[in-house]
This record gives structure tokens, C-alpha cells and sequence, in this order.
């Protein structure tokens, strides 16, 4: 009953709802061929252009709802590809969600938003999802742009129960009038792993009042679910919600579990139970992640240490599965199929699904560079114990493979969705002198800024990060990282390594990962910005590099450079356009990751290419040679931490002009600081002050516009840039 305090529940307020209610939908008896068309009566789907058309049909109909949701759903898949197999174990819920409450006046959040495709069926936007010719209609993400049932755009994780608690905190202050009924915070799929998601269960708990939780429980993050709280939940899903200890009911949170997650008339009855209920409440739902796929042939397969005997005649469809026993310390899904084959139940590859068309392409920049990395520090575990790779629950999708997790054993680590918590406990681990690698996704490393400055570089702590995704992409608005460089390289401490090739990728991992104590190792953090789609293009195509042929390493040395300024990566490092070596590139036997080297020696205008956009700063050298006769310095600055002054200030001997290219954010960015650096060093010799163009990105969001066409809008183009640097003479 409810406590004294008005926040607490004992455990006797918890209850199972379980079984398969007549009618279900059964997820194996879906034929292959059914794809509804827009358009066509004949199919449920096509009827539904708003939640009242779901609330409209007859009870019998819902399963028939679900048939074709998820055969649409497999075949949106297939031809778009997508967070299918989140989607397709949300199915019965989401039809039960809108069954049962009134959007928008009732507002459901959901989180993580990639399991709203089927919220977005059924709130007008169905066409998206059948008819190929709309599938860029809609975003990944729920968005309020694209309906008033959106209530945020979310494509991060952990957020809805502290949103929730905003939307119910408001209502309840304003009363009637505020328009809002029952608030309804959808999260699952590993998002309760996050540290704010435990933030939110407490708030909710100390603020009362309607508050509805849906726990989406389908035993999975991205990869394996990790963390002490999997243990507990197993035992409720065991005894249907009964096992004590409860996690919600020790944050003081009502508790009802339903079995028959994937049964839409045992959630239907479980959502109108706790409909305008007076306190908050958690709705813990065992689903199925991938329900729907073809699972019996790779299921056959399956070999786990501890998996029952798969059973293909579950009432609801929901097979048994076991991934919380494993003695692995990396919890693998003994799933090694690719993204485009994905099966039911517990398999990381069902979390994102490629589209057909992408079968067989060679692996994006990612997963390109992520398997270079972990190839390289493979050899090292055995000689070296505390050096540990560290994924906040996104390996794969970053070339973090099953065998390499595999291998590497107790030397990786994911901690779940978990970004503040993964970079403080690299940290921890670099205290104690071991070698931490965080790796993940630019924008998902936007989490744990607060860790950033505070456990590591204030404590500087000998982290190393990998900084996937950073610059511009055709990303949705909420994985863009065309801000990476503006949050990193302006932490005091952090030295920012901006690479680009492979060789001096591994160069920057291995400098980085230094044991402590190495006579080169660096003295704090580094983040190392793995190489995008431009750099891997150029790697594969030589021509894309006209200057160097992407052949640094075996160019001759200048004849008017002495032998102490040849890089140990190749190339001549900090060396200045008439000859002068920076003081700090004389420094015998040291590997000088700061300097920048100059690939070209020219004349009149030096173009400096930051990471990926430095492959446009050799074509635009190359176009102003060929259409203008003009030999353009060329620079790779290597990284963005810090300006070598030597190099600049020789530049002022025979160059007008200084062109700065980077794809990130301009304001705030990288070349500001250039043009910043000739501003605050004015020289009275008026023709020894060359002019600063930056070339960037606006401050803007974007959302899923092409790589070329961000180029176009932000002048990062061999013909924007050469017509600016012409009009200027």
C-alpha cells in the first residue's frame, strides 16, 4: 500500500500480468510477401492516420494490427535499414500505448526514440515507412517537427523519466488547465543503463503524482546488457515480477511486471489498469528484441554455455533466451552475423540493419579504422595487463568486433550506455597506472563533458579517447559531429590528434597509449579523432591526394632542412616554408606530435587542412597550380590542441594569404585561432600580415543532409575555396 510519506511502495503492490490473451499476435505466422501498400484499404495499416483510428478497431483486430506493422517493418528494413530490431520487439506495445491512452493530450516520451517507427505508423506517418519513394519523410528519432505526438527530439538515451517528470510537474501545478493527462516515459533497450535514467527514478519517486514508466526489459542493450542491475531484473522476469530485491520498488515506485510483452491484448489490459493512475508507476514489459525475424535457422546454430533448448511454440511468440549467465566478462551473443542478417532475440547484429543495397560494401571509416585500432593493441595485452578498451555499448558499430572481444577477455569492457561513467572510470584506471581506451561516438562523448574536465584533464589522467563519427556526416540532428572539435581541443590539457592516414593513426595510438613513464609518452589526455570519409577515400584512391599522392613518408627531404627536422612519421614535421626548423623539432630523439608538417613549399598562399578536410586543401593547391600557376604551401597541422607559432610566423614571408579548412564548426573551432594568432601578433611590416580565410561549418543543426551537399552550404568545395582565394588577389 501506499507509505506515509506518499512516496514508497511495499512489495505486495507488485503484480504479474502474464499469459497469451486469445487472439495474439503470433510473431512466426507472418507470411513473408505481406508489405502493405499506402493506399491500399485492404490492409489495417493504410487505414491508420491517427491513434483514434487505432482506438476505433475491434478487439480482434489488433493482432492483425501487429501482422502487418511488422511485416512492413521487415520490409523498410530491407529496403531503407534502420533500429529494426528494437522496433519490431515494440510492436504490440506501441499499438497498446495508443489503444489505450489519448496522444497528445496523454504525452508519451520515448526513449531511446529509435523505438518509436511504429508510434510514427500509427500517428499519420505510415506512409514513411511503406512507400519507398518517402522513406526520408521522417527521421530515426521521434521529433516535434514531425507530429504534436512527438514530444523531443531524442536520439541519445536515458532522458524520458527526467522529461516525464518535467511534463508531469508542469500539469500538476497548472491543473485542468494545462492540457496534459497522463504522462507516459517509454524506455528500454538498454537506456536504463544510463545514470540519468537513475536520476529520473528518484525524482519520480520524491514528486508524485501520474507518472507512467514503461520498462521495455528485452535482455539487451546494443550489444549484451552489462551492469549489477541485469541480475535483479532476470529474477523478476523469473518469478514474474515477484523476486525481491526490486530495484523500482527501492526507489519507492509502484511496480507492475507483464510477462507477455509481445501479447497486445495482455498490454492493452495492463495499460488501462494503470491509466490516470494517481502515483508513479512501472510497467516492466518482457519483450522480444528482433521479434519477427527468421530465427529458427540461425537459432539452430546458436551454441551458448548456458541457453535452454530453443522453443518455436510460445503462446506469444517470445522465445526463451538466456544472456545473463554468461561467464564471459564481454557477455557475447554468440551472434556474428552482419547487419543485413539479423535474427531474433538477443543478437547485437538486429540493433541497426543494413539495407540490402548495402551487401558487400567495404566497411565504412568506423568500423575501417576501429578494426585498425584494435589490431594494433591486440599484441599488446599480454605484456601489458592494464591496458583496457572501454565502449560505452556501441562496439560493434565501431569495429570492436566479436573476435576481438573475444580474444581480448578481461582487457574490454562495455559499461553500457554510460558515457560520464566510462570516461571518470578510464580515469580511475589511469590512476592506478594502467592504460585506458575509451572509444565511441563524437556526439555520444557529449554526455560525459563534465568527466572530461574534471576526472581527466583536471586530474590529468593518461586516458586515451577515440573519437568516432567527429566532423561533418549526413547524420540525423542528434549525431552529428561536426562539434567535436570545439568541445575537445578547447579543455585545458587535452591534446587533440587529428590524423590523416592510417599510419599516422596508429603513430597517434601508439604515442597516446605510451606506458606511463615511456620517454615520450605525454603527461596527460589525448583524444584522437578517428579519420572520416574523405581521409579512407583518399587512402583508397591516391589520386584524391594530388600534392603527395598520399605518399609522405617516402617524399624526399628538403635539401634546405637539416636531417633533425625529418619527421618520425614521415614527411617534413614543423618545418617552415623558407627553411627554418621550429626550436622544438631540434629536440633530439623526441617524437614531436604537436608539429605541423609541411607537405608542399610554395608561395603566395599556404592552405592548412584539418583532418578530413585535408585532402580539399591538396586538390585546391593541385586546381590553383593547374588554372593559375600558383605552387600553394601546403600544411597538415597533425592536431588541433595547440598553433605552431614557427610555421605561422614563416609564413609571413611570401604569402598573402593563409586558408584554414576544417569540417566542423567554425565558430569556436580550430582556424578562429589562426586568424586569431596573425590578429594578436600584428607586425608593423604591413605586407608581413598575411589575410586569414576560415572555411567551416555554420553553427547550425542538420539533419540527414548529404556529406556533399554540407559541403556545397559551408564553401568546402575545390571551387569555393580557389574562387575565394582568387578574388582576394
Amino acid at each position: 500500500m501506499r507509505s506515509a510519506s506518499g512516496n514508497g511502495f511495499d512489495s505486495s503492490d507488485s503484480f504479474a500480468v502474464s499469459g497469451a490473451a486469445e487472439g495474439a499476435a503470433r510473431l512466426h505466422d507472418i507470411p513473408p510477401s505481406i508489405t502493405p501498400s499506402h493506399g491500399d484499404d485492404s490492409h489495417l495499416l493504410s487505414r491508420i492516420a491517427s491513434p483514434a483510428d487505432v482506438k476505433a478497431l475491434a478487439p480482434d483486430e489488433l493482432a492483425e494490427l501487429c501482422r502487418e506493422i511488422r511485416a512492413t517493418l521487415l520490409a523498410y528494413g530491407h529496403q531503407h535499414g534502420g533500429h529494426i530490431g528494437s522496433n519490431l520487439g515494440m510492436v504490440e506495445a506501441t499499438v497498446a500505448l495508443h489503444r489505450v491512452f489519448d496522444s497528445p493530450r496523454d504525452r508519451i516520451v520515448f526513449d531511446v526514440s529509435h523505438q518509436s517507427y511504429v508510434h510514427k505508423m500509427l500517428t499519420g506517418r505510415a506512409g514513411a515507412y511503406m512507400d519507398p519513394n518517402r522513406f526520408g519523410e521522417v527521421t530515426g528519432f521521434t521529433n516535434p517537427d514531425e507530429s504534436e505526438h512527438d514530444q523531443f527530439v531524442l536520439g541519445h538515451t536515458g532522458t524520458s523519466i527526467s522529461l516525464a517528470c518535467g511534463l508531469a510537474k508542469t500539469r500538476d501545478m497548472e491543473g485542468p488547465g494545462s492540457g496534459i493527462g497522463n504522462v507516459v516515459a517509454v524506455i528500454g533497450d538498454g537506456s536504463l543503463s544510463s545514470g540519468v535514467a537513475f536520476e529520473g527514478l528518484n525524482n519520480a519517486a520524491e514528486q508524485g503524482g501520474n507518472l507512467i514508466i514503461v520498462f521495455n526489459d528485452n535482455e539487451m542493450s546494443i550489444a549484451g546488457d552489462f551492469g549489477g542491475m541485469y541480475g535483479p531484473l532476470a529474477r523478476l522476469r523469473a518469478s514474474g515480477g515477484t523476486a525481491q530485491p526490486n530495484l523500482f520498488n527501492a526507489f519507492g515506485l509502484d511496480y507492475r511486471y507483464v510477462e507477455a510483452g509481445n501479447d497486445v491484448s495482455a498490454l492493452v489490459a495492463a495499460f488501462e489498469e494503470v491509466r490516470d493512475i494517481d502515483h508513479p508507476v512501472v510497467v516492466h514489459i518482457h519483450t522480444l528484441k528482433g521479434a519477427g525475424y527468421d530465427g529458427e535457422e540461425t537459432h539452430a546454430d546458436r551454441q551458448t554455455a548456458s541457453a535452454s533448448p530453443v522453443s518455436f511454440d510460445s503462446p506469444t511468440g517470445v522465445h526463451p533466451t538466456d544472456n545473463v549467465n554468461h561467464s564471459e566478462p564481454w557477455h557475447s551473443d554468440h551472434c556474428n552475423l552482419s547487419d543485413h542478417e539479423p535474427h531474433e532475440g538477443q543478437c547485437e547484429a538486429s540493433h541497426w540493419q543494413n539495407p540490402d543495397a548495402a551487401i558487400g560494401k567495404p566497411d565504412d571509416p568506423r568500423k575501417h579504422y576501429g578494426k585498425m585500432a584494435m589490431a594494433a593493441l591486440e599484441p599488446r595485452f599480454a605484456a601489458e595487463p592494464g591496458l583496457v578498451v572501454i565502449s560505452p555499448a556501441t562496439p560493434g558499430s565501431n569495429g570492436i568486433t566479436h573476435e576481438f572481444r573475444e580474444r581480448a577477455g578481461a582487457h574490454y569492457v562495455d559499461t553500457g550506455i554510460t558515457e560520464s561513467h566510462a570516461v571518470a572510470y578510464a580515469a580511475g584506471i589511469a590512476r592506478a597506472g594502467g592504460t585506458p581506451v575509451v572509444a565511441t561516438t563524437a556526439s555520444f562523448f557529449q554526455r560525459a563533458y563534465d568527466q572530461f574536465f574534471q576526472e581527466m584533464s583536471l586530474n590529468r589522467s593518461r586516458v586515451t579517447v577515440l573519437d568516432f563519427l567527429g566532423g561533418l556526416s549526413g547524420s540525423d540532428n542528434t549525431h552529428s559531429g561536426a562539434y567535436d572539435v570545439t568541445m575537445f581541443s578547447n579543455i585545458p590539457g587535452v591534446t587533440m590528434l587529428v590524423p590523416t592516414s592510417a599510419r599516422d593513426y596508429l603513430a597517434d595510438l601508439a604515442w597516446a597509449t605510451a606506458p606511463a613513464g615511456s620517454a615520450d609518452a605525454p603527461a596527460g589526455p589525448a583524444v584522437i579523432r578517428v579519420p572520416g570519409e574523405a581521409i579512407l577515400a583518399a587512402e583508397r584512391d591516391a589520386t584524391l591526394l594530388p600534392v603527395t599522392g598520399g605518399q609522405i613518408a617516402d617524399r624526399p627531404q628538403s635539401a634546405s632542412l637539416p636531417a633533425s627536422a625529418s619527421s618520425a612519421s614521415g614527411g617534413i614535421s614543423a618545418a617552415t616554408v623558407r627553411g627554418t626548423v621550429s626550436v622544438t623539432a631540434q629536440h633530439a630523439g623526441a617524437r614531436h606530435m604537436l608539429d605541423w608538417r609541411v607537405n608542399q613549399m610554395g608561395s603566395q598562399v599556404a592552405i592548412i587542412g584539418l583532418g578530413n578536410a585535408y585532402p580539399l586543401a591538396e586538390q585546391t593547391a593541385a586546381a590553383l597550380s593547374d588554372d593559375y600557376g600558383i605552387t600553394a604551401t601546403v600544411i597538415d597541422p597533425r592536431q588541433c590542441t595547440s598553433l605552431d607559432s614557427d610555421v605561422l610566423e614563416s609564413l609571413r614571408d611570401g604569402h598573402q594569404q593563409v586558408i584554414t579548412l576544417e569540417d566542423g564548426q567554425l565558430e569556436g573551432g580550430w582556424g578562429e585561432k589562426v586568424t586569431a594568432y596573425y590578429a594578436n601578433h600584428h607586425v608593423s611590416d604591413g605586407s608581413r600580415n598575411p589575410r586569414v580565410l576560415n572555411f567551416g561549418a555554420a553553427k547550425e543543426f542538420t539533419d540527414r543532409v548529404s556529406l556533399g551537399e554540407l559541403n556545397e552550404r559551408y564553401g568546402l568545395t575545390v571551387e569555393q575555396v580557389t574562387e575565394a582565394i582568387t578574388r582576394c588577389f
